[in-house]
């Protein structure tokens, strides 16, 4: 007796010990995941949270002038460490940046005499032409060149000569030059200005190869400008050289300059802000925006928009800055500026973004110029006084939410869209990172996805649960369940190179199934129920399926049949080219329609297990008191198995959604990974999921398409979040309601 009560005494501890450790387990395993979870959540915002970080600058170094020579020109190289100035002598001088020479004069070149004018070409090539009194100009790039003595950083400025070191006759008359704009490109350079007695002039310098030393000459050819106005403000030049501004108070012509046996004004516009004049303008970087300053602070842009089949100069949008505007300086190869104020005032803007990033005050001595760093990380600025380098934070003011989540008119589109294209061949391209495309592309996929999978996966789970024989659900159920584990980069492989194509060739057919399969599952349906009595018997009701499957095969095997015959009948022979041509719908052989079919196979299992198990699980008590009181098996279904299955049935419907808008490989192969924004059935999409697949591995870490990626990621992240917290929200009020079943 003693032994037996010892060895249950023991048994009980031995339970109570394990009870213990499946308890701690279990919760310490779901403490793990829910600290995983916040890693993760933690982890995107670590590498989001920068790109909405506040612009700000900081001083860093700074050294007195030794004169008070007016500056027309600043400039700097790569690393920060040498800058260069060109004063209205027309003085080339460069200067250290570094602490242990801060302000020592390292070279000194002199360009011309009787300096006239200075004009600069775009930020990205950094070279100036500069003219006398005597209508000749001078091409002169300050350079610099980068050594390693003993394994020692070492920046050496130098002056070259991009068009050789003579100068160029432009006045025949020997004229001074008011007015200069210079570009240029590998093949040509332009030149135009404006002469003393107010003529317009246009010289174009071809380079040809001399054969003999296979040295470079620059042909001249020199060209008047027709209709000139007599009053002339500021010119600017294209660097494919097309187009000339010549801006005359607050009127701009438009000169085309591409033919220079028919150079003429393509268009005059007046391009001040309302109610003020304007005070300056410039080119934005890629030279396809022109930026418009005015005395009241408005700086607007204004680009090429497609309008009527012709291409017109559109204002597109405008900023504000704190005073008047004196001088507009672009950086090299984002779409962002600088603006200085006569009161001394620096302000950064951001085009794309459409934001003012940072306004501060930097000086009060006067005559205020600055320039920025090619690697827009600093910015140098002279005044009266002093020359002064900041530190810059500035590394992505492209990304803002206007950008990311509201319409954007980019360059040379019609209209403001949301645009996904991240790269480009082009370094003056204008990034398109808007979030909006690839998370329609996410929800239009789910959605039709959804559309194939629920009606099939809840239909057949609720009569494999309710109606099928026993035996049969043995073998069909872990079928089913089997398919989840199929690889969905194989679905996605076949769906993009076996389904795709047999979608686009047998489209009737296709549609015609979604006519036949119904109406062959009636017709069977109809037959079977005015069947003898004595014969119907003779099959369960639990194997009918098996029955059906040879009347589902023929109807699809017909309707694939009579697909070219339909074709030829309704569409010409050529439904792609009808839909097209006919109705406007675009085709494209990878579309939503192959998504649909393809994810909808991988969700399928999840919402067919799920809602089984749910079905399956309502008490028979319910199931036999509702048939005992002469409620029919479908009055049964409908009014008490799946309401009290409909907590299950929905949660297996959120778990299904939850896994198409988080699918990966399915989307990025069986679509054209188009981010575009139409729920046309027939196009594809771009998800986020496969967005981050395919644009990841090319992304520079740390860069504001990195980072946009993971924003993408945390976007997903909130998607399913969301999708599973709704879930579970209505799951607890269905069960709340018809608990008391």
């Amino acid at each position: 007796m003693e032994r037996d009560l010892a060895t249950t005494l023991q048994a009980n501890k031995k339970r109570v010990v394990k009870d213990k450790l499946v308890k701690y387990g279990v919760t310490g395993g779901g403490t793990l995941v829910l600290v995983a979870l916040l890693l993760i959540f933690g982890y995107l915002l670590y590498v989001v949270l920068p790109i909405f970080a506040p612009v700000s600058i900081e001083q860093t170094q700074s050294f007195q002038r030794q004169d008070s020579t007016k500056i027309y020109a600043l400039g700097l190289d790569e690393q920060n460490e040498v800058s260069y100035q060109l004063d209205e002598q027309g003085l080339l001088s460069f200067y250290s940046l570094r602490k242990n020479d801060l302000g020592e004069n390292l070279l000194q070149y002199q360009a011309l005499t009787n300096t006239q004018h200075i004009a600069k070409t775009m930020a990205s090539t950094g070279i100036y032409a500069i003219s006398n009194d005597r209508g000749e100009v001078k091409i002169v790039k300050p350079s610099f060149v980068t050594s390693y003595p003993k394994d020692k950083r070492l920046i050496t400025p130098e002056v070259s000569f991009p068009l050789g070191e003579d100068n160029f006759i432009v006045s025949e008359d020997k004229q001074a030059l008011t007015h200069l704009a210079f570009e240029i490109n590998p093949e040509y350079a332009g030149l135009a200005a404006v002469q003393g007695n107010g003529e317009g002039l246009f010289l174009l310098l071809t380079a040809e190869e001399n054969m003999m030393t296979d040295e470079t000459v620059w042909e001249q050819s020199l060209f008047k400008l027709p209709s000139f106005p007599q009053q002339v403000d500021q010119l600017l030049l294209t660097p494919n050289l097309s187009k000339l501004f010549v801006r005359s108070g607050n009127d701009l012509l438009v000169y085309d300059v591409s033919e220079t046996n028919n150079i003429h004004i393509t268009a005059a516009l007046k391009i001040n802000a309302k109610g003020s004049n304007v005070s300056h303008m410039a080119l934005l970087t890629g030279a396809s925006s022109l930026l418009v300053a005015n005395d009241n602070g408005v700086i607007s842009q204004w680009f090429e928009v497609l309008s009527d089949n012709k291409r017109e100069f559109t204002f597109i949008r405008d900023f504000k800055s704190s005073s008047a505007v004196t001088s507009i300086v672009p950086e090299f190869f984002r779409k962002g500026f600088l603006t200085t104020t006569a009161s001394g005032d620096l302000s950064i803007f951001h085009t794309t973004g459409e934001t003012e990033l940072l306004t501060e005050s930097i000086t009060e001595a006067g005559n205020l110029i600055v320039a920025i760093s090619p690697r827009a990380n600093a910015i140098l600025s002279a005044d009266s006084k002093s020359i002064t380098l900041y530190h810059v934070e500035n590394e992505h003011p492209e990304i803002t939410w206007s950008a990311l989540w509201q319409e954007v008119w980019y360059e040379g589109y019609p209209e403001p869209q949301y645009v996904w294209q991240s790269t480009s061949a082009s370094d003056d391209f204008e990034a398109k990172m808007s979030l909006v495309p690839i998370s329609f592309g996410t929800i239009k996929a789910a959605f039709y996805a959804m559309l194939f999978a629920v009606p099939i996966g809840i239909s057949a789970a609720i009569y494999t649960a309710y109606f099928m024989a026993p035996s049969i659900r043995t073998y069909i159920k872990p079928t089913v369940e089997i398919m989840e584990a199929l690889p969905t980069v194989i679905l996605g492989f076949l769906a993009g190179l076996w389904l795709a194509p047999i979608v686009e060739s047998q489209l009737p057919g296709i549609i015609l199934l979604l006519i036949t399969l119904p109406a062959s599952v009636l017709v069977a349906a109809l037959i079977w129920s005015n069947l003898p009595k004595s014969l119907s018997d003779k099959i369960s009701e639990g194997v009918l399926p098996l029955v059906l499957l040879p009347i589902l095969v023929a109807a699809g095997y017909l309707s694939m049949s009579f697909s070219d015959t339909l074709e030829l009948w309704l569409f010409n022979g050529d439904t792609r080219m009808y839909l097209t041509n006919e109705l406007g719908i675009n085709f494209d052989q990878r579309n939503s329609l192959i998504v649909g079919i393809a994810m909808g196979f991988a969700v399928i299992p999840t919402i067919f297990s799920i809602a089984e198990d749910a079905i399956f699980s309502v008490p028979k008590s319910l199931t036999m008191g509702s048939l005992a009181l002469g409620a029919t098996r479908w009055q049964t279904l409908s009014k008490v198995v799946i309401l009290t299955a409909s907590p299950g049935i929905f949660s297996a419907v959120m778990m299904g959604m939850g896994r198409a808008v988080g699918e990966t490989m399915i989307v990025l192969m069986a679509t054209g990974n188009t981010p575009i924004m139409d729920w046309n059935i027939f196009e594809g999409m771009r998800s986020l999921s496969a967005n981050i697949a395919v644009e990841m591995p090319e992304s520079e870490v740390g860069s504001s398409h990195y980072r946009v990626l993971f924003l993408a990621a945390f976007v997903l992240f909130i998607f399913t979040f969301f999708f599973n917290t709704i879930a579970e929200f209505v799951r607890q009020r269905l069960r709340e309601k018809y608990s008391s079943l």
